[in-house]
């Protein structure tokens, strides 16, 4: 557990971002375009937008423009990056709610995708996997923020609880 409170700050800050900001999408190098582009398909699900030649591939949910863009500019039949090197930790596909995250996670199961971990965070339940080039990929959904976790103080407390794979799983039976 660990509470999350606001940074201390020595200089002026400069106008927060606006709060209805959103990340777009996710660019990602990828070692070989036809398997990149399997993975995302097959196992989450993903529509083929549009390709680049054999160079670069757009991928995306309900008819958006892409959510993922994966290429081979720089990286074709390269090896994922060693770790303890700078780059990508991961990135986070938000499901809108508990059923859907079980359905995403059922579709892996079906796919033979290993996962890595999954953590209850009080704030939201999280799952993660790695893509065949080594991108770090977390799947999650979060808790109504009326259910988010607070201290006495009232700053955020999450947690890093194991997450009942099988219980998720339970809300397909509905």
């Amino acid at each position: 557990m660990s509470t999350v409170s606001p940074a201390t700050e020595t200089t002026p800050a400069a106008p927060a971002i606006h709060p209805e900001t959103r990340i777009g999408h996710v660019h990602l190098k990828v070692a070989d375009l036809p398997r990149a582009i399997a993975f995302y398909r097959d196992a989450f699900g993903f529509e083929l937008m549009e390709t680049y030649g054999d160079q670069a591939a757009f991928l995306a949910a309900g008819g958006y423009h892409h959510h993922l863009g994966l290429n081979t500019w720089e990286s074709r039949g390269g090896p994922p990056p060693a770790r303890g090197t700078t780059g990508l930790y991961h990135f986070a596909i938000l499901y809108p709610n508990r059923k859907e995250l079980a359905r995403a996670l059922q579709r892996l199961i079906d796919h033979g995708v290993p996962i890595d971990g999954a953590s209850d965070h009080g704030v939201s339940e999280a799952i993660y996997l790695h893509d065949p080039d080594g991108n770090g990929i977390e799947i999650y959904r979060d808790r109504p923020r009326d259910e988010w976790p607070r201290e006495a103080d009232g700053s955020l407390r999450m947690t890093l609880d194991p997450l009942d794979l099988r219980g998720l799983l339970l809300e397909l039976e509905d």
